[in-house]
């Protein structure tokens, strides 16, 4: 299933119980995760649980994405052509670059698979290349920023404020924006402090991001509320797009709302932050209706 993509929720793969209660969670995506959360000594088991995952439980009502193990080990192709034959909406293809990207999608083109495609950008090189990255294939409609990784890679201490990762969350911003494809944020790590997360998550969706990961359940309830068109939005949403039929109706090409011009970009902002409204059940004919 593809719908809401606020929210991505990190899964072990070789956990039967979070397997079993991953649709009971309330993300709208769930990544389950073959490579890092999984011991090189349980790749093979951690696989063919997953596929009995997939094969038993519906899974209905969120988006299943699966992190793969990097091609360049002996479990990153196994993965692929297993997975391909099973109901997945979305594969994960971590340390992403152009040449290892060109790889998985070779292999999955050679498999007849059709669903999405997301890389995970989590080193320099992965950052520089992202924007040709994203243009590789049509079956890439979003990218994950990794920032443990990456911080690793850059050889730089990963803090809470983020300033580290500055330059690699705007340019992972810009090329998904340019390709209009899903940037999701690098998850919070400190499963405790609610409130720093809430800080992080502001400061991500103002610098572009419309999405996060996770990797506590926890984390989820402010994921959501942060990347909902508040009230205000919404309801200076209604008016734009009020204002804008009644000048149709009177035939002016342009018009203003509480004393300003209204352009092309704002009756964007509008249209953008009622169809999420919308699909929240947040506004319905015309009406803000609460949270």
């Amino acid at each position: 299933m593809r719908g809401l993509r606020r929210s991505f929720q990190f899964i072990p793969a070789n956990n039967p119980g979070m397997l079993m209660s991953a649709d009971l969670l309330g993300a709208d995506a769930v990544i389950f995760d073959l490579e890092d959360a999984v011991a090189l000594t349980e790749k093979d088991s951690a696989r063919d649980l997953l596929i009995a995952a997939l094969q038993t439980f519906p899974y209905e009502e969120l988006e299943t994405v699966v992190r793969i193990n990097p091609l360049d080990t002996p479990y990153g192709e196994d993965d692929l052509t297993a997975l391909c034959r099973e109901r997945v909406d979305a594969i994960m293809v971590p340390k992403a670059t152009v040449q290892s990207m060109q790889r998985a999608l070779e292999v999955l083109h050679r498999l007849g698979y059709e669903g999405s495609v997301l890389p995970l950008i989590e080193t320099a090189q992965g950052v520089e290349e992202v924007r040709e990255i994203l243009s590789l294939d049509p079956l890439i409609d979003g990218m994950l920023l990794g920032a443990e990784d990456l911080t690793s890679d850059l050889g730089v201490a990963r803090t809470k404020k983020g300033h580290e990762i500055d330059y690699a969350r705007m340019r992972c911003v810009t090329a998904c924006k340019a390709q209009k494809v899903t940037c999701i944020d690098t998850p919070w790590t400190d499963a405790e402090d609610l409130a720093g997360l809430k800080e992080d998550v502001l400061y991500a969706k103002s610098l572009g991001f419309a999405a996060k990961s996770s990797i506590n359940p926890r984390h989820l309830e402010v994921l959501h509320e942060v990347f909902a068109p508040s009230e205000r939005e919404v309801v200076y949403a209604l008016r734009v797009m009020e204002a804008q039929d009644l000048a149709q109706q009177e035939g002016k090409g342009v018009f203003s709302l509480d004393g300003k011009m209204v352009d092309a970009p704002i009756i964007a902002r509008a249209k953008a932050a009622l169809t999420l409204a919308q699909a929240l059940g947040l506004v319905k004919e015309g009406e803000y209706l609460g949270k």
